[in-house]
């Protein structure tokens, strides 16, 4: 198994395209205002990883999952999303909003996992890493598709932020619950549209 730069560069390339204006931008953008974006990152991290190596290691099974539960799943996990963000912030106290701020890494990294790992079933990227593994090879693959996905959480997270230190906590809290509800409709519009 060698590698194979050209490789690494258009996984990297087509995936990173792919995954910026989807879901899980969105989702990281909304935790890193709420958590610490380093546990979050974390979390989005392993669970990319662990999605890369399922689409190349067994690229075809994934069409085989039931895709209406898998996005159902998804929506119930966005829709607590938005619950918790627009039932919080009842002020824009910073000192009470940090106390009310999810903390501690195994809670937060597991809600970024948990968030990322369910929502991100057939997705495109992950079709998209399956395809180009059985393409170009599974290593270099891999290493392209996870370098994207993590650059692209990253990305949210720092603009996540960068909004929090300038905008006051409870409208984007209210923004995010209002993006995170946006979510789960639009998982249950894809699971019984497809």
């Amino acid at each position: 198994m060698s590698l194979d730069p050209l490789a690494i560069v258009t996984a990297f390339g087509l995936i990173f395209l792919a995954e910026l204006p989807d879901k899980t931008m969105f989702a990281s953008l909304a935790m890193g205002t709420r958590m610490r974006p380093l546990y979050v990152w974390l979390g989005t991290s392993t669970a990319f990883i662990v999605h890369v190596a399922i689409a190349v290691g067994a690229g075809s099974v994934i069409g085989l999952l039931p895709n209406v539960a898998v996005k159902l799943v998804s929506a119930a996990l966005f829709g607590f999303g938005a619950f918790v963000l627009l039932r919080s912030g009842g002020d824009d106290d910073d000192a009470d909003a940090a106390g009310r701020t999810v903390t501690g890494f195994w809670p937060v990294w597991s809600t970024a996992f948990m968030a990322v790992f369910i929502s991100e079933w057939g997705d495109l990227t992950q079709i998209t890493t399956a395809n180009l593994a059985a393409a170009n090879g599974v290593l270099s693959t891999a290493i392209g598709s996870a370098a994207a996905l993590m650059s692209v959480s990253a990305l949210a997270l720092l603009a996540g932020r960068f909004i929090a230190k300038r905008v006051p906590l409870r409208l984007v809290q209210r923004i995010g619950g209002v993006c995170m509800a946006g979510l789960a409709l639009w998982s249950v519009i894809e699971a019984f549209a497809s």
